[in-house]
């Protein structure tokens, strides 16, 4: 019997946007193959964005008592947990109902959801996160960047955003196209923005935005007619908390708000995603094309995953305390990690949230030039290849490929088992436990390899 062989792919044709493996991903996966191959035992993994801590035991036990749920949950979620889910909102000042609540495998599936279905080209900080424009390539939509200053925490300029929206209208085609998911009364003309996509707390910079800055940013969003996603998982990793606000405080009827367990409890590999839908005519329009996208694609979130969602986001003490242990392991290494990088003569914003760093060697250009740095991507490839630390580089997330910059992911520091790892989070001083006071010695010395005189 002959077994029919696949048919060969056709090249990509001129113009054809082909979507590559995230590069967060990728970077991952390459530490671990170089680990596998006896290459990388003592690289610093400073490219991947997880969380590096252990599963709290008591969301591991309820977890396994869930795991004979085997049966198909609704498309947005049970509602014990999306009663949880409003109930976390509500405490952040986002009065919340459950209705306005859609849980999913993933932030990641339901930023990409909301993008298909909201109408328009999509408007992105720079630097912004690896995916969001990925996923906008992916859902046909242009994208138009707009920089980041040092002193916005993460948002687009608001003078430069009012520019470059201002530019965009001028230049639209002015043609009007349907909207793949249907009208709805709320469709904007081809290629016109309609979508500004935000990070509060900023991912890849790991700054925080004040609320001036984020009102700010609103108010040129409502003036030129943008809904506002704002991707706010890494929320309650900010220094300090109570400083952080959503965008859906200025414009409560436009912004869609996203979050997840991947980060505060270390649940990444879990899928675990939620997104607040405004209690408008639009948030019920958009939620209604969501949940049709999701019962074509992903059909519902895993069912014993609606179990830990209603414990976790019910917030007891357990977990409170566990993010709060990491939320202060999370700042104490990385301003460790920040001190050595303004040692080594970089630019970088202090941390005000999460495990990221995002810094600039541009004051070291002639002495990398003369050893073959002259962009990030080699500067990236430098720092793996000679001293074993993996980054990712600025053109990663739309940055300049020229600019030496790169995005530090701090948190997998932390140890390479579970009982360092605890150990770590415990510690009331975790720079001076031996692996990761042994990292950062590393980490300095690949530094000043790489950049010193």
């Amino acid at each position: 019997m002959m077994i029919a062989q696949p048919a060969e792919l056709p090249p990509a044709r001129e113009g054809e946007h082909v979507i590559a493996v995230s590069a967060t991903l990728a970077i991952n996966e390459r530490m671990q193959d170089r680990h596998a191959a006896g290459v990388g035992a003592g690289d610093l993994r400073l490219g991947f964005g997880e969380a590096g801590l252990p599963v709290l035991p008591e969301v591991a036990d309820l977890l396994a008592r869930a795991s004979r749920a085997n049966g198909y949950g609704p498309v947005a979620g049970s509602l014990a947990a999306r009663r949880s889910a409003a109930g976390w909102f509500t405490r952040r000042d986002l009065p919340t109902d459950p209705e306005q609540i859609v849980l999913g495998p993933g932030s990641k599936a339901l930023l990409y959801a909301l993008v298909a279905a909201l109408p328009g080209a999509v408007v992105l900080p720079t630097p912004s996160w690896v995916s969001y424009a990925a996923q906008a390539a992916l859902a046909g939509k242009r994208v138009l960047r707009v920089p980041v200053p040092d002193a916005c925490g993460g948002l687009p300029d608001p003078d430069l955003l009012d520019d470059a929206l201002r530019h965009a209208s001028l230049h639209s085609s002015g043609v009007d196209a349907p909207h793949p998911l249907g009208s709805g009364g709320d469709q904007g003309r081809d290629g016109e923005p309609g979508i500004l996509v935000l990070t509060v707390p900023d991912n890849p910079t790991g700054t925080v935005a004040d609320a001036a800055m984020v009102e700010r940013v609103c108010a040129v969003a409502a003036r030129h007619g943008l809904v506002v996603v704002s991707d706010e998982i890494y929320r309650d990793l900010a220094y300090e908390p109570q400083a952080v606000v959503s965008p859906a405080r200025f414009v409560p009827e436009r912004c869609f708000v996203t979050t997840g367990l991947s980060k505060s409890l270390a649940l990444g590999g879990w899928r675990i995603g939620c997104a607040r839908f405004p209690a408008s005519d639009l948030g019920e329009r958009i939620r209604a094309r969501v949940l049709g996208l999701a019962s074509e694609v992903w059909s519902s979130i895993a069912r014993p995953m609606l179990d830990v969602v209603a414990h976790v986001m019910d917030e007891p003490p357990g977990v409170t305390a566990y993010v709060v242990a990491g939320r202060r392991l999370h700042q104490r290494v990385s301003e460790a990690v920040h001190q050595e990088l303004i040692a080594a003569g970089a630019r970088a914003r202090a941390p005000g949230a999460a495990f990221y760093l995002y810094p600039d060697l541009a004051g070291r250009r002639e002495v990398l030039a003369r050893r073959g740095v002259t962009t990030g991507a080699e500067l990236a490839r430098h720092l793996l290849e000679e001293h074993g630390v993996g980054v990712l580089p600025g053109e990663a997330f739309g940055d300049d490929p020229a600019a030496l910059r790169f995005r530090v992911a701090t948190a997998l520091l932390y140890g390479r088992t579970d009982g360092e790892r605890w150990a770590a989070l415990h510690a009331p001083d975790p720079l001076v436990l031996p692996w990761i006071a042994g990292a950062i010695t590393s980490l300095r010395a690949a530094l000043a390899a790489t950049a010193g005189a």
